[in-house]
């Protein structure tokens, strides 16, 4: 078994991961508020396949953007505090209604949205008109139908142009555009009712051993329940993947090829979980090694046993990408953390793909292998000082559960004294 630094490990890692980007295959989905608040996990960090031409003008027509009065605004050119001008009040518009003309020397009451009528290029706000309130049940703001300013607008002041925010014909979302609220909303302005998106990473994962068991069962002496297969579904649901999980109870080398094959036509990735360490029997080395996948010896804690390569598969001319993690959850759980994830966010779209890093202060003093990269699990307290939580060991997974951050002790430091800064990553996001 090979021997590597973390940092290489996740470079070459990343480097198997990167053909997933090519040749996406895509899916059209609906677009409607009843589709998006029906099924909202169909809309999460999907990816636009292909650029979008905006159909129509946004906005539609020439609408107010206040509620106020349409008027010329050359008509009102004169208007002082010392000497108001005076216009008949025209009919209401209402938004919905149709395109209206104002007459010469009106003023039309207009509410926010409304279109503009033909003749108006400027709407002044009702708070400062005189009287300051429209008209109400019949009622008019002066006995004549008279409305006053005491200021002249600027034309186009308070007028939202028709194609002001986007014109028919134009680039609405380039492909590779995330989607999100103000995405989706600006698609279903334009009365497109699909979009066409890159498909999700699908993802094979396996976890191995003869000793794990469905929660749920009864277990037996020497048995242990399956964490690593919710533990994983969760991490990679997260960073934009669709997954099948799919373990394999045994040591068995023929029963996990057996699932590699019936899941490779409908898996982008392989992740397998445990079987990969220097033991008797490891199920994952021997069955996958022999296919072209490299087991290597990662200069980090938890997490050292790691394996990555192609195997072959009839649906895969290139290869199908295999990535195989140590057992302990918490091992299996900081691997993703520190190769896969990035990789997967990044191939799913997301705006930030790496964890936020801060410099803070240990509350307390800590020892480290000095020829690994320690990862430990920790809180960030009030003060913004680091307090690890739990030791190092790779089963306690109770302690990462209850962590709000990843400390980084580096290769070279062996011991660090409570004040000292280190690198921290948040995990609570």
């Amino acid at each position: 078994m090979t021997s590597r630094l973390f940092d290489h490990h996740r470079v070459a890692v990343e480097a198997l991961l990167a053909p997933l980007a090519q040749d996406r295959a895509v899916e059209t989905l609906p677009v409607s508020a009843a589709r998006i608040a029906g099924a909202p996990d169909a809309y999460r960090h999907r990816v636009l396949a292909v650029d979008i031409v905006s159909p129509t003008d946004l906005p539609p027509f020439d609408n107010s953007q206040m509620d106020g009065y349409a008027v010329r605004a050359a008509e009102l050119a004169d208007a002082a505090p010392h000497a108001t001008a005076r216009l008949q009040i025209d009919t209401q518009i209402n938004a919905g209604d149709t395109i209206a003309e104002l007459a010469p020397g009106t003023a039309a009451p207009i509410m926010t949205g409304a279109p503009l009528p033909v003749g108006a290029d400027a709407v002044v706000p009702i708070e400062r008109a005189i009287p300051d309130r429209f008209p109400t049940g019949g009622e008019s703001p002066q006995a004549d139908g008279i409305v006053e300013f005491s200021a002249a607008p600027r034309p186009e002041e308070f007028v939202r142009r028709r194609g002001s925010d986007v014109g028919a014909g134009d680039l609405l979302l380039a492909a590779g555009t995330s989607l999100g609220p103000a995405q989706l909303g600006v698609i279903a302005a334009t009365g497109l009712t699909t979009v066409d998106v890159l498909r999700r990473i699908r993802v094979l994962l396996i976890a191995t051993g003869h000793e794990i068991r469905e929660p749920g069962t009864a277990l037996e002496p020497g048995q242990i329940y399956d964490s690593n297969s919710a533990v994983l579904s969760q991490a990679l649901i997260e960073s934009g993947c669709t997954v099948v999980a799919w373990p394999c109870r045994s040591d068995d080398a023929a029963e996990l090829l057996h699932i590699v094959e019936k899941g490779a036509p409908t898996a982008d990735l392989v992740i397998t979980v445990g079987g990969v360490s220097a033991g008797a029997r490891e199920v994952v080395r021997d069955a996958l090694g022999p296919l072209g996948v490299e087991f290597s010896h990662v200069a980090i804690q938890p997490g050292g046993p790691q394996g990555l390569g192609l195997v072959e598969a009839a649906e895969h001319p290139n290869g199908l990408p295999v990535v195989t993690f140590p057992g302990n959850p918490v091992s299996a759980l900081v691997s993703f953390e520190m190769f896969v994830r990035p990789a997967l966010r990044s191939l799913a779209g997301f705006a930030r793909t790496e964890r936020e890093v801060l410099r803070l202060p240990l509350a307390e003093s800590v020892d480290s292998p000095a020829d690994k990269h320690q990862v430990r699990r920790a809180s960030i307290d009030a003060d913004g000082l680091v307090r690890l939580v739990g030791g190092p060991s790779s089963h306690l997974l109770h302690s990462y559960a209850a962590s709000t951050a990843l400390v980084h002790l580096p290769v070279g430091l062996g011991h660090a004294d409570a004040g000292d800064p280190v690198d921290v990553w948040r995990i609570d996001d």
